[in-house]
């Protein structure tokens, strides 16, 4: 009996645990505004920048701003070529660090994009962050008619963003679709982990701090 009684406990004790790990992860749940935590050291902006306008700030004047814990983000990809797959790798150890909470909408095929967009905005995170040059001419047609989400493209930017859309980006990379081709300048071999992560954290915290619709140029 006391045998019984003992699994029955455990169970019990497993179904809780599974219960609060599922609630944790529940974005319907009620929640206070996610906060900015930290501020940004001199040098990532000398003036307030204008629309679309390109900053380039000092490296590591990012480093002091993220978000509070819970804060929600879509991560949103297209492609397996080693430089997606390197920004991707980035956002989620970054997701981790800061205690973000990630989900994952990917496009698998061309057809797919758009889709998977729309499946991004209904989520309602805090921030889409958009990781392959597959995404750029599709977020270019969708983004101005949500305002009210905002967005992060890393490693590529839009060639006309609206204010929702910040980018993040740097010599080697530069994708920016509608046309225009790949950069003469592009370089994969620029993907590193480094810029990448660096990538990541200079973007949101641009983000956070208000300064949107605009690229970080990192050196």
């Amino acid at each position: 009996m006391r045998s019984r009684l003992r699994a029955a406990a455990a169970l019990a004790a497993i179904a809780l645990l599974a219960g609060g790990c599922g609630g944790a992860d529940d974005w319907s749940a009620p929640r206070g505004e996610p906060r900015v935590i930290g501020t940004l050291a001199p040098g990532f902006v000398t003036a307030a920048p204008t629309p679309e306008a390109t900053i380039t700030p000092s490296p590591g004047s990012w480093d002091g701003v993220r978000p509070s814990p819970g804060y929600r983000v879509v991560l949103l990809t297209k492609g397996d070529d080693a430089q997606t797959r390197t920004l991707v790798n980035a956002v989620t150890d970054w997701a981790g660090q800061e205690q973000v909470s990630l989900k994952t909408v990917t496009a698998t095929g061309h057809d797919q994009i758009i889709p998977s967009i729309t499946q991004a905005i209904d989520l309602r995170p805090d921030l889409i962050i958009s990781a392959g040059n597959d995404l750029v001419d599709a977020l270019a047609l969708v983004t101005a008619n949500h305002l009210d989400r905002q967005f992060l493209v890393i490693g590529a930017e839009l060639a006309e963003p609206t204010v929702n859309v910040t980018a993040a980006d740097w010599t080697g990379a530069a994708f920016r679709g509608e046309g225009l081709g790949m950069s003469s300048a592009y370089d994969p071999a620029s993907f590193t982990p480094e810029r990448s992560a660096a990538a990541v954290r200079a973007g949101v915290a641009s983000v956070l701090t208000g300064h949107t619709g605009i690229v970080v140029w990192l050196p």
